[in-house]
């Protein structure tokens, strides 16, 4: 591979075998082969200065890491956007060359290297709505067995005392091997329980040292979780020229089938980011349950919105303006006010 003709290294990223494109100052492929995780090391480190091309996964945010630290310039091509390049059949070879032809485009749009200390927040956040997970399929699943001897509770974690004292009751009809086994779905809740309210008492007290949660916590509707959640997944807000663009990467704006001058919008598009979009639809949830509990809001728009429109809708109409509200308050650098 000669290296003084290389001005993009489009990488198709992988395990153990790595396939790696060499593209020219003209745009000519000059090699696409494939290399061990050793071997590509080596080349990003004795590589002169280029452009390091990779496709958005789970691991490239590691290696963008690894080539920013040799001075190579990192361009993160999302994998919708890389599908378009892709000639003919798919294979690790056309892959990288896709990857390549996307990572050139102008007006192409790349995704931004997380630090280290980005993605240990998401772990911890991830962690911490995986066990949540877990524990509503223990409490289900108890449910659902204690449901086929007649003995019925509502759904969530706060009837589960309802379960325990069915268990404990002698009273009840149930076979011994039941109370034995619905003994061991508890345990396994409580120790579930445990870790969770551990890792929620992490995230809140963040939020009392990092100035940049706290000031998230400030907008109705969000919490530690959330804000959390924002600074995880969400890259630099000043990137986005507008509140609304940053609603646009969340996925919260319609969906658009527009032709000829005719605006058509559908339904939310629900690209981007997932876990914030959700956790922004649920914060809004609460508060338009509040707003209805109460009798109305102090905010004239919310409250307007919530008389003529069905919940969910509104819900997703007030994530939408939260959305905006998190990119006014961290690009400004300054605590939400209402209006």
């Amino acid at each position: 591979m000669t290296k003084t003709k290389i001005s993009m290294l489009a990488i198709d990223l992988a395990k153990d075998s790595f396939q790696v494109c060499a593209v020219g100052s003209d745009g000519a492929v000059l090699s696409n082969r494939a290399m061990s995780r050793t071997r590509l090391a080596s080349l990003l480190a004795e590589q002169p200065v280029c452009v390091v091309a990779m496709e958005a996964c789970a691991t490239s945010h590691h290696w963008g890491r690894i080539a920013q630290a040799h001075g190579h310039e990192v361009r993160i091509v999302p994998a919708a956007y890389v599908k378009a390049f892709v000639k003919r059949q798919k294979n690790d070879h056309a892959d990288a060359e896709a990857i390549a032809e996307a990572a050139m485009r102008p007006t192409m749009r790349f995704v931004a290297v997380k630090s280290a200390e980005t993605q240990a927040r998401a772990v911890a956040f991830r962690t911490h709505q995986c066990l949540v997970r877990q524990r509503t399929q223990l409490i289900n699943a108890l449910r659902g067995h204690l449901a086929e001897f007649g003995l019925v509770a509502p759904k969530g974690p706060a009837s589960l005392k309802l379960l325990e004292n069915a268990l404990d009751d002698e009273t009840t009809d149930l076979p011994d091997p039941v109370r034995k086994i619905g003994t061991v779905y508890l345990e396994q809740i409580a120790n579930l329980t445990e870790v969770i309210e551990r890792l929620a008492a992490e995230l809140e007290a963040a939020t009392k040292t990092d100035e940049e949660l706290r000031r998230l916590c400030t907008i109705p509707g969000i919490g530690p979780v959330t804000a959390g959640a924002v600074a995880a997944f969400a890259p630099d807000l000043d990137t986005f020229d507008t509140g609304r663009n940053f609603a646009a990467w969340l996925g919260l704006v319609p969906r658009q089938r527009s032709t000829g001058g005719k605006t058509k919008l559908g339904s939310v598009s629900k690209m981007g980011q997932t876990d914030i979009r959700r956790l922004l639809i649920v914060g809004a949830m609460s508060v338009i349950r509040w707003v209805v509990r109460k009798g109305g809001s102090p905010n004239r728009w919310l409250a307007a919105l919530v008389a003529r429109k069905p919940k969910m809708v509104a819900a997703v109409a007030l994530a939408n303006k939260m959305a905006r509200m998190i990119w006014a308050v961290t690009t400004k650098r300054e605590d939400y006010r209402m209006a």
